[in-house]
């Protein structure tokens, strides 16, 4: 499933081409994806002005100029391509996803004449329209923790939220209350640049820790948006090509392999927590 990164690399994409056009006209293939979409999405949308476009934790936030946002969860395989004439189309991918365009579920055609397509094959993302000054209090995003890259998200706050969690670190962190946006991937890599145990009980790390766990956090999300996401099954960027931050994954998919940590000569593990795949070094993780 698409983590921050993967979603603020869309959302990057997506903004010049979207941002002060007007959706001229909408086309809904299905009446649903995971859930039901908005009721009258199509009267909703069309004619609306698209503003600056947002991020909350995993979910892409395109407001329009009516106070309502539209809300959107990629899932598993959920896609955002923008078509236009003029798109240069990219060639060989380290793993290529073939576009079935029955897939293409909802395609906003916009004033400009460029096309924004969401294409799901396993339609496991879904839409929301709801209204823009209440967003906070939707049940979506009530009781979100802050943002990593955000100013709001420090290490003391992070600290104090750990304290209450009697759980493998790992758990705590996919919380996401505890901290928004953080999924499997980037956390095993996190907690391997901070030299953290997956298996470490949450409320038992000092400040200086969580200091350098969030410094880590940060480090591993900024160098994957850089990269334009990771490339893992279904993801694609909003032009269509793949993600390539997999060529620095440290110890994520690469059981058996050295750890890549400086003076370590520990292997990467592979265990099973909560029923997803945990990577780690047990020898420089503690």
């Amino acid at each position: 499933m698409p983590e921050l990164p993967e979603v603020e690399t869309i959302r990057r994409g997506l903004a010049p081409a979207l941002e002060g056009q007007s959706i001229a006209k909408v086309t809904l293939n299905r009446p649903d994806l995971r859930f039901p979409l908005p009721k009258a999405m199509k009267k909703r949308l069309e004619g609306a002005m698209i503003g600056a476009l947002g991020r909350r934790a995993k979910y892409l936030l395109m407001p329009l100029d009516r106070a309502e946002t539209l809300i959107i969860h990629l899932g598993m395989s959920g896609r955002m391509l923008i078509e236009a004439e003029e798109t240069d189309q990219p060639g060989a991918f380290h793993h290529d996803i073939t576009r079935l365009k029955q897939h293409d579920h909802v395609i906003l055609t916009l004033k400009s004449g460029a096309r924004l397509i969401y294409n799901d094959p396993r339609r496991f993302g879904f839409m929301l329209l709801e209204k823009t000054d209440s967003l906070d209090e939707h049940p979506a995003f009530a009781g979100l923790g802050p943002e990593p890259l955000g100013n709001h998200c420090h290490a003391q706050g992070l600290h104090d939220a750990l304290l209450l969690k009697k759980t493998p670190l790992k758990s705590a962190l996919l919380d996401q209350r505890v901290i928004a946006g953080l999924g499997n991937i980037y956390v095993c890599e996190a907690l391997n640049r901070a030299f953290l145990s997956p298996f470490r009980i949450a409320n038992t790390l000092a400040l200086h820790e969580v200091e350098a766990l969030l410094a880590a956090i940060r480090a591993v999300l900024e160098a994957a948006i850089i990269a334009g996401g990771s490339t893992l099954r279904d993801y694609r960027r909003e032009d269509g090509a793949l993600g390539y931050f997999q060529h620095d994954f440290r110890v994520y998919d690469r059981e058996g392999h050295a750890c890549r940590n400086l003076d370590c000569k520990g292997v990467i593990s592979r265990a099973v927590q909560a029923g997803r795949s945990s990577f780690f070094c047990a020898t420089c993780q503690r």
